[in-house]
């Protein structure tokens, strides 16, 4: 009886011993850089104004904007990383200036095709295409990179291509890359000549 009462008194005090023990082991394991880690930081927007290269749209002449830029406010925040092109399938999909191809290939089912502008530090990607061009091959501004897919488009019943273009890592508004003469950047009036 005496040895059941001391164990029945001993073994509380066992327990709470062991379990603030392995707490304070887990503490001293437990990194300094992960309790205290930051948030992540979103991409810094580009400090330098981005050039306006493009020499022709990567779907037909000023076709409609289905959905817009709309950056996110956080990295993996909601948003539009890019802009949607209406256009039909099986439309040629073209480089919108010279650079060379990075990447022709399928991502998460869809056909990608991304370039990278000579001159710049700018990449501009077009999903989802058929690739008719290879990783590495250089293009000039207008060259077909691939065809619109008739399936894999996030627009709905709608078929589109999702224009993005990226400086490092930071995503950027790709209608920025048009010149006015092309539908980008502000108007510019000229003067009334007489």
């Amino acid at each position: 009886m005496r040895r059941t009462m001391r164990c029945a008194l001993l073994w509380p005090a066992l327990v709470l011993g062991l379990a603030s023990g392995l707490g304070l082991g887990l503490a001293l394991l437990t990194p300094l850089a992960w309790a205290d880690t930051p948030p992540v930081e979103p991409p810094r927007p580009p400090t330098a104004p981005v050039p306006t290269v493009a020499r022709v749209w990567p779907v037909g002449a000023r076709p409609p904007v289905l959905r817009g830029w709309e950056p996110p406010a956080t990295v993996y925040g909601p948003g539009h990383r890019g802009v949607d092109l209406g256009t039909p399938a099986g439309a040629p999909v073209r480089a919108i200036a010279p650079g060379r191809v990075l990447f022709a290939g399928r991502v998460a089912g869809r056909g990608v095709v991304s370039v990278e502008l000579r001159g710049t530090d700018l990449r501009t990607t077009y999903e989802p295409v058929r690739a008719s061009v290879r990783k590495g091959e250089e293009v000039g501004a207008g060259a077909v990179v691939g065809m619109v897919e008739p399936t894999g488009s996030h627009c709905g019943t709608r078929t589109c291509v999702h224009w993005g273009l990226l400086r490092g890592d930071a995503y950027v508004n790709p209608l920025s890359v048009l010149p006015p003469w092309l539908g980008g950047g502000p108007s510019r009036l000229l003067p009334v000549e007489s």
